[in-house]
């Protein structure tokens, strides 16, 4: 008996199915209104900003690739070479930071001194541990993107 039911459901599923199928291909060939003409939207005046000003023009995508972009950024005078002092440059605030002593040298001892002290200032509950939380508290500042004032 739950085999004949099973079989008139089938088929009666199947009978719903097709009739949803070819509905949907009439539905499909019935032709779509023609797009306004675009002279129509030229002639509108733009829309004004809650300010009452004209939005600004749209910004325009750099020509330039990746690499050329991060070679831009070592470039500091812009002369077209990158030299070491260059690329020194960026890294000589952390350096000085690191080197105790001035002698230009980072030791061990330098690094490790300073090591510890952020481990202490990051380590709040004094267990000589790091929780998830007091590790995530060593992570580099990041600058905030700056948002779109449209």
């Amino acid at each position: 008996m739950v085999r004949i039911a099973a079989g008139v459901a089938s088929g009666l599923l199947l009978l719903v199915g097709l009739l949803l199928f070819f509905k949907g291909q009439a539905e499909a060939e019935s032709p779509l209104p023609a797009p306004p003409p675009m002279a129509a939207a030229a002639e509108q005046p733009p829309a004004l900003s809650p300010r009452g000003l004209p939005p600004p023009p749209a910004p325009q995508a750099s020509e330039k690739s990746k690499e050329e972009k991060r070679f831009s950024r070592a470039d500091r005078n812009e002369d077209g070479r990158i030299t070491l002092d260059e690329l020194y440059e960026p890294r000589r605030k952390a350096f000085a930071k690191l080197d105790g002593n001035n002698d230009g040298r980072l030791s061990f001892e330098e690094w490790a001194k300073s090591t510890a002290v952020k481990f202490g200032k990051a380590d709040a509950d004094r267990s000589a541990w790091l929780s998830p939380r007091e590790y995530a508290s060593t992570a580099p500042k990041t600058k905030p993107k700056p948002t779109c004032r449209c």
